[in-house]
């Protein structure tokens, strides 16, 4: 029963990096068929993104009353009504009710099963839950470049979604195995609130470092393929595939750290995936004309980020206590969101005004925020464990 559960969760964090690639991969047709400006997508993934944040800030309070099965299937049901939606749209306006749906899954899944790992499993099993996202966000490029060949992109969104219902269907029929859990449960029965959470000492620093993270880390997976074009000067197609490396090395990490991320914990984890980014960083920043140092260069960044999204996670209910991880968490990812959303926009107008060639610059400014801020976190509540000891 403890490994089928393990199993039905790393398959739910498939279906929420499924259809987090599906936009990018399609929208240069989609706009096209719509009537709709190239940057429109902006607009779209903000409904998405603001919709995400919204439903992460509301799903500790879903899962104290539904429980993380029920809500994990009501979000993954959600997807699907937000994918068939995007399938069958022939208006732009259409695209934009469609996304909130979309975005209100992902978040709700998102934050609860982040939480639920964090309470009963090891650190190991938070490495290999966002492995499997990156399985997903690796696979709908695929699908997607497929239907855009054979059929049309409404092929994607449709096969994506057939998928997700598979899924959804297989989480309900298997809803009693989430019972082999039940003794955490009960203790997230008088977790804190999230106004109440945000008053902890502690909370506010390792919400800092997680915005700047993630915003790092979005803008590395948005920007890199322009970076390859407008410094290196590849072509679109090239600069596209090289993209992928920083996705590449993070799913790997991910996988590899599994395998000593319970020895090490989570606060080397997360020291060890710094100092590798920078390395990664340095070889970005070297000022040649070659691309061999670009793609080793975010190869490595993808790598020495795999191991941080999930340690800090995992890292919430030692640092916090049990009562609050569900808000902390919630809290979390809705600042992951406020990052991805905002902070890779601010690189494209900086980009555009002073030049793509302050990548590595504008990266190492929020990853060095977040290291900061961390590693503040780890020593305020180290000091608070040791007074109430």
């Amino acid at each position: 029963m403890y490994a089928l559960l393990l199993a039905l969760i790393y398959l739910a964090f498939i279906s929420l990096g499924l259809p987090d690639s599906l936009l990018g991969a399609g929208w240069a047709v989609m706009h096209v068929e719509m009537g709709a400006s190239v940057s429109s997508m902006g607009v779209l993934t903000m409904i998405i993104s603001g919709s995400t944040i919204v439903s992460s800030l509301f799903s500790d309070k879903l899962t104290k009353k539904l429980g993380t099965r029920v809500v994990t299937v009501v979000s993954v049901f959600l997807t699907v009504v937000g994918l068939l939606g995007f399938c069958f749209s022939n208006k732009y306006y259409l695209l934009a009710i469609s996304s909130i749906p979309y975005g209100l899954g992902a978040g709700a899944i998102d934050a609860s099963l982040n939480n639920y790992i964090a309470l009963h499993y090891s650190a190991k099993h938070m490495s290999w839950l966002h492995c499997f996202w990156g399985v997903g966000a690796i696979v709908s490029p695929f699908i997607m470049g497929y239907s855009l060949a054979n059929i049309s992109w409404r092929g994607g969104y449709f096969i994506v979604a057939c998928i997700q219902i598979v899924i959804g269907f297989i989480l309900l029929a298997t809803l009693p195995v989430w019972k082999v859990n039940p003794i955490k449960e009960a203790e997230q029965k008088g977790s804190v609130g999230v106004i109440s959470a945000l008053k902890i000492k502690g909370v506010p620093l390792i919400l800092l470092g997680f915005f700047a993270y993630c915003a790092a880390e979005a803008t590395t997976m948005q920007w890199a393929s322009t970076y390859f074009v407008q410094v290196k000067s590849l072509s679109a197609e090239k600069a596209a595939n090289l993209a992928s490396l920083f996705y590449i090395g993070m799913t790997a990490g991910r996988f590899v750290a599994g395998f000593v991320s319970d020895r090490l914990g989570d606060k080397k984890m997360i020291i060890i995936g710094t100092c590798i980014l920078f390395l990664g960083l340095i070889l970005l920043a070297l000022p040649v004309r070659g691309t061999n140092l670009a793609i080793a260069g975010f190869l490595i960044i993808g790598l020495g980020c795999a191991p941080i999204y999930p340690s800090i996670v995992h890292s919430t209910p030692g640092n916090f206590g049990l009562a609050s991880s569900g808000a902390i968490i919630s809290i979390q990812i809705a600042f992951a969101y406020v990052g991805n959303t905002f902070m890779p926009p601010l690189y494209g107008l900086l980009g555009s005004k002073i030049g793509f060639s302050i990548m590595p610059f504008y990266l190492i400014f929020f990853f060095a925020l977040m290291i900061l801020f961390t590693m503040l976190t780890f020593k305020v509540c180290k000091k608070k464990s040791e007074s109430l000891a």
